[in-house]
Order: C-alpha cells, then sequence, then structure tokens
C-alpha cells in the first residue's frame, strides 16, 4: 500500500485517467475528488461488504447521474 499526504488543491494520478484531488479538510473528514473514466466503478469502502453478500446492490444504488442532474420541478400543494 502507498500512503501519500496531500494538501488542499493537490492531485493524485492513478495510470492514464485516474485523478483523485483532495477539496477540503476540516477536523478528522478528508473531502475528496474522483475523475474517472465512467466503466471504473468506485465504491466506498463501507459498501464492499453489501456487495458481496447483497447481488442486487447495482439496483438499489442511484445512478451517478441522478445526483449530477438538475431537480425536477415538483408542484406546490
Amino acid at each position: 500500500m502507498l500512503v501519500l499526504s496531500r494538501k488542499v488543491g493537490q492531485e493524485i494520478l492513478i495510470g492514464e485517467n485516474i485523478s483523485i484531488v483532495v477539496n477540503k479538510i476540516a477536523g478528522d473528514r478528508v473531502s475528496i475528488a474522483i475523475k474517472a473514466p465512467e466503466q471504473v466503478r468506485i465504491l466506498r469502502g463501507e459498501l464492499k461488504s453489501f456487495k458481496e453478500t447483497d447481488s442486487d446492490l447495482a439496483q438499489k444504488v442511484l445512478p451517478l447521474e441522478r445526483f449530477t442532474s438538475p431537480m425536477p420541478a415538483t408542484a406546490a400543494g
């Protein structure tokens, strides 16, 4: 395992087409941005055990485009 120290705004490159940038550090939390091709699956570590035990995980996780698209307007009432 490679362990690196980075400051906010600094980047880590993995191969030719994956980059990780440190966005924010607040206390013991680090916010990162990951840029990778669509076919590269990115999964938080704590979800890995669900993936191994639940074959329906892919149907339960919303696709990334659901989070990057604007929210649809709803009728007030």
